[in-house]
């Protein structure tokens, strides 16, 4: 699966709602910008807030029509870089709007004076354009945290433990009560305890090690239910097993592996899960391959892009739970290679803080 596509922090500056709140912000700016320079023994008179006023408004509104304009662009970069392009952007703005001002003014010829008006400009829209990027980011946070809250109450409803893997269970389990009583009872345990820890641990964190020993848990049930069609190779010596994440982050990853994969092949297959750490960029990477079976037939066409959205919504789930906890330091990919689809994992050793 390709990268997915970020949505920008940065709002739809092309709005009039925006425009409406980029013109309003600009005359209050004004106002406290003539009365800071109001003294004791003056008035400076209408005429010089609206010249104060006209200038904001120009600097203002030059600048988000630039972003407007890069918005595309801007989106297709990392948060940070296209907060830090938008705020060099906004002084490069306010800089030469000054100096185009000062030319038109009777200091045009003193260039010392120039240079210091054009300054000053520039370091009040420093501490502005800081200001309403920081604000813009931190509302961006917050739809995030709400977005993902959402989907993580549906995802626990709906995605996490599906209708089929709980039908094929007791099916196993019904199956297994006559001829080998022992083993419904080890799979009942093993469901018990995956419908448990799906209720009890939805939104809070886990140790790799748990989380694993969950998966084993779900692909022990499996393996009796597909028997020797159904094999797993683990190299995890490399795990370091207290690193946290959230929880029921991979046993979806590996329950697309067996519905789309393993299952749909009359001979079954392997799952291969490998673990490799990053000592110099402190992350971990788990990868996990699995065969699927050859694309479908034109008869079948319908077929395949059911499956494949089915697995589509998962991952996407999956990956805006990773983006909310770690920001941008969490990576997944599905990628296909021919008769392999591989999962790759990339998360950080730490938590990341608060802000």
């Amino acid at each position: 699966m390709q990268q997915m596509n970020r949505k920008s922090f940065l709002p739809d500056l092309c709005g009039i709602r925006t425009l409406l709140t980029v013109i309003i912000v600009a005359q209050l700016l004004a106002f406290v910008l003539v009365l800071a320079t109001l003294s004791t023994a003056g008035y400076l008179g209408w005429h010089y807030l609206g010249l104060v006023s006209l200038f904001v408004h120009w600097v203002a509104l030059t600048s988000v029509s630039l972003l407007c304009l890069l918005r595309k662009w801007l989106s297709g970069l990392s948060n940070r870089a296209a907060g830090v392009i938008s705020y060099l952007l906004i002084l490069l703005t306010t800089f030469t709007m000054s100096l185009i001002v000062a030319g038109f003014g009777d200091h045009g010829a003193d260039n010392g004076w120039v240079m210091v008006f054009a300054l000053r400009n520039m370091a009040i829209s420093a501490i502005v354009a800081a200001i309403a990027l920081r604000f813009i980011y931190l509302h961006y946070q917050q739809n995030l945290a709400s977005e993902a809250q959402s989907m993580a109450q549906f995802q626990a409803l709906q995605a996490r433990i599906r209708p089929h893997f709980l039908f094929n269970s007791m099916n196993t389990i019904a199956a297994l009560i006559r001829t080998h009583p022992e083993r419904a009872e080890e799979a009942v345990e093993d469901l018990a305890e995956l419908f448990r820890s799906s209720l009890t641990d939805a939104g809070q964190f886990a140790t790799l090690e748990s989380e694993f020993e969950r998966v084993k848990k779900y692909l022990h049930i499996e393996s009796m239910r597909l028997g020797s069609r159904l094999q797993v190779n683990w190299e995890l010596q490399a795990l370091p097993a207290q690193v946290r994440l959230p929880s029921l982050i991979l046993q979806p990853l590996f329950e697309n592996a067996v519905y789309h994969g393993i299952e749909r092949l009359p001979e079954g297959g392997r799952i291969d899960v490998r673990c490799s750490v990053d000592t110099e960029t402190d992350s971990v990477t788990l990868v996990i391959d699995n065969p699927v079976p050859e694309p479908a037939p034109l008869a079948d066409a319908d077929a395949a892009p059911a499956v494949a959205r089915g697995s589509q919504i998962a991952i996407d789930n999956i990956r805006k739970r990773l983006r909310y906890t770690y920001g941008e330091q969490a990576k997944l990919y599905l990628v296909s290679k021919g008769k392999t689809v591989s999962v790759i994992l990339s998360l950080p050793m730490t938590l990341p803080t608060a802000d």
